[in-house]
């Protein structure tokens, strides 16, 4: 991978009002995307490895990509517009000859980070939209220590 992206890794899936806010980030900074509710639970789930008992959407295509050989590669947030996030799904296969290709899909974020987890693929962003993303590991940060506190109140 060249300089031009940043690893980065889902902090956290947390429940919000309308959804759920998708925390991405690494040792140094950590920004939001918010998702709808279906989304951040696919994503919460393929993160803590369980399954439903009935595939939903996600799920689906993950089977349908490992049917045709095919494996997400890595995801890329390439590009951000009035807070609104774009994202590139770079997925490989091979054919019955062993013939090699590589296909790059646009997609939402959300959908591309889902399918990432669950085939255990990286996560980057584009310098651009790292340097351009406002730094939210003091809100995570609260968040976290909040919830420690409730637990250890309860417990």
């Amino acid at each position: 991978m060249n300089k031009s992206v940043v690893p980065v890794e889902v902090r956290s899936v947390l429940p919000m009002n309308a959804g759920r806010a998708i925390f991405l980030g690494n040792e140094d900074k950590v920004f939001v995307i918010y998702v709808d509710e279906s989304v951040g639970l696919a994503i919460s789930m393929f993160l803590k490895g369980e399954t439903r008992e009935r595939p939903m959407t996600h799920d689906l295509t993950v089977h349908l990509m490992t049917a045709l050989g095919a494996k997400v590669e890595r995801v890329v947030i390439n590009d951000v517009k009035s807070e609104t996030y774009f994202a590139r799904l770079i997925i490989s296969c091979e054919n019955e000859l062993f013939q090699r290709k590589i296909i790059e899909l646009d997609g939402r974020p959300s959908d591309c980070i889902a399918l990432a987890i669950a085939q255990k693929a990286p996560i980057y962003v584009s310098k651009s939209v790292w340097e351009e993303v406002e730094d939210r590991s003091d809100v995570l940060r609260q968040i976290e220590e909040n919830e420690r506190g409730r637990e250890g109140a309860s417990g």
